[in-house]
C-alpha cells in the first residue's frame, strides 16, 4: 500500500464521521421535538408534586340524585353479586341524565345496590343505584388543574391512550438521551469538560441517594 492510501483513508474516515454526525443530529432533533412538550409537562409537574403539601387545592363537589325509569330499571336484570359492566340501556340513560361517560368499566353488583366507581385525573366520582326503588345518587369531585396535571404525571386513572402516550414519550426521551450521548462522544475532543460534566450528572444523584435517603 503506497503513501497515497493515507489521504484516502483520512477522507473515508471524515466521510463516515460526517454521516454519523448528520444521522445523530437528525434523530436528536426529531426526538427532542417529539418529547419537548411532554418533557416540559413532566418537569413542571415534578416540581408541583414535590411541593404538593404547600399547594392548596379547593375541591369542587357536585352531587346529583335522579330516579331511574321503570323500563331502564328492568334492564338491570337479575344479577345479584359480582363485578360486571352496566347494561347498554342503563349506561346510555345515565350518560344522558348525568355528566358522566360510562363505558365498559365494571360495577360492583349486590342484591340491594349497584356501585360504580368513576375515578379520573384530578378528581373522583361515583354513582350508586338502588335496585328496588331505582334511586340513583351521583357525586363528582374535582381538585383543580394542578391536581389534574399531577395525576397525568403519575398516569393515575388516565386510561389506555394516555399510557400509550407515556410509552411513546419515554421512547422519544430515550432516543434523545442516547443520541445526545453519542454526540457528546464525537465532540468530546473539542470540549474537554464533556466527561467531567457527565460524571457529575451521574455522581450527584448517586451521592444524594447514598447520603440522604434511608
Amino acid at each position: 500500500m503506497g503513501p497515497s492510501s493515507a489521504p484516502q483513508d483520512l477522507v473515508a474516515q471524515q466521510q463516515r464521521r460526517g454521516f454519523w454526525l448528520r444521522t445523530l443530529h437528525s434523530w436528536h432533533w426529531i426526538s427532542s421535538a417529539i418529547c419537548l412538550i411532554g418533557m416540559l409537562l413532566f418537569a413542571i409537574t415534578g416540581i408541583t408534586l414535590n411541593h404538593s403539601a404547600a399547594i392548596e387545592a379547593k375541591p369542587d363537589t357536585l352531587t346529583r340524585k335522579v330516579e331511574m325509569p321503570a323500563s331502564v330499571l328492568r334492564a338491570l336484570g337479575k344479577r345479584e353479586d359480582g363485578n360486571a359492566p352496566l347494561p347498554g340501556t342503563v349506561s346510555d340513560w345515565l350518560n344522558d341524565v348525568l355528566p358522566v361517560s360510562i363505558g365498559a368499566q365494571p360495577a360492583e353488583w349486590s342484591s340491594e345496590e349497584i356501585y360504580l366507581s368513576l375515578p379520573r385525573p384530578g378528581g373522583d366520582a361515583w354513582l350508586s343505584i338502588d335496585r328496588e326503588s331505582g334511586a340513583v345518587e351521583y357525586e363528582r369531585t374535582r381538585r383543580g388543574w394542578i391536581a389534574y396535571l399531577n395525576d397525568l404525571h403519575k398516569g393515575r386513572n388516565a386510561g389506555a391512550a394516555w399510557r400509550w402516550f407515556i410509552d411513546v414519550f419515554a421512547l422519544a426521551c430515550l432516543v434523545f438521551c442516547v443520541t445526545g450521548l453519542f454526540l457528546l462522544q464525537m465532540h468530546a475532543r473539542q470540549r474537554r469538560m464533556t466527561w467531567p460534566y457527565v460524571a457529575l450528572g451521574l455522581a450527584l444523584p448517586v451521592l444524594l441517594a447514598l447520603l440522604f435517603i434511608h
